[in-house]
């Protein structure tokens, strides 16, 4: 479980590639919130449906680089492929909360289309970047969840009993609501952060290193070439 200060965290913008990301995702920050304000749950059946596609993008190029090279993963695959399960886990929950409309239907299969494409292209070009984007994104979803949750807590939004799906997912006790559904999968967007956010940073020491070896690499060259 985490705390309201962990909640809360945000990892620094500190280089290209980091700008790159926070960019990116502020973008589509902005459109989720003109298109859908404080429709929570219509904004998560959408987004998670995109939220899912990172996970299963870089578990597969990660699978056959895997194969290529002949190297082992690390245990990245397993984790980012039980990423992309369970962000299809909050979308199976949300549409028992809020139905998707014919127009959100159809954003949902150009949204996902274009960001299959797009996120595809990003992790081939720089997978580091591709982690932090979900790193960022996460962000925002957490602080989504937790704007949710006060609604919830306030009142401005009516409770309602967790769906079944979530109470079997999630293990929750029977008389759960839907207070407690979100704070499980804002637990879970957390975690989300924090991993990939920690992939993107494992990835810059990597190129550091590599960058470092050459570096040392051609400083001996050139001393025995002298």
């Amino acid at each position: 479980m985490y705390n309201m200060d962990t909640f809360e965290y945000h990892y620094k913008v500190k280089n290209f590639s980091d700008r790159v990301a926070f960019g990116f995702t502020k973008i589509l920050r902005f459109l989720a919130d003109t298109f859908f304000r404080k429709r929570y749950g219509h904004r998560a059946v959408v987004l998670e449906t995109v939220a899912a596609v990172p996970g299963m993008v870089g578990g597969m190029l990660l699978h056959l680089k895997s194969l290529r090279k002949m190297e082992d993963d690390k245990g990245w695959i397993k984790i980012l492929l039980d990423e992309a399960a369970n962000e299809r886990m909050h979308l199976m929950t949300f549409i028992e909360i809020a139905k998707p409309t014919l127009i959100e239907r159809a954003i949902i299969m150009v949204a996902q289309f274009i960001f299959i494409v797009m996120y595809l292209f990003i992790y081939i070009i720089s997978s580091r970047t591709a982690h932090r984007i979900v790193g960022y994104f996460e962000e925002e979803a957490v602080i989504s969840y937790t704007d949710y949750l006060n609604e919830l807590e306030n009142g401005k939004i009516e409770d309602q009993p967790a769906p079944e799906i979530a109470i079997n997912y999630w293990n929750l006790p029977l008389h759960s609501t839907l207070k407690d559904v979100v704070r499980v999968i804002r637990d879970d967007e957390a975690g989300h952060r924090d991993l990939n956010h920690k992939f993107a940073n494992i990835l810059d020491e990597r190129k550091k290193q590599n960058s470092d070896k050459n570096l040392e690499e051609s400083k001996t060259l050139n001393k025995n070439k002298n």
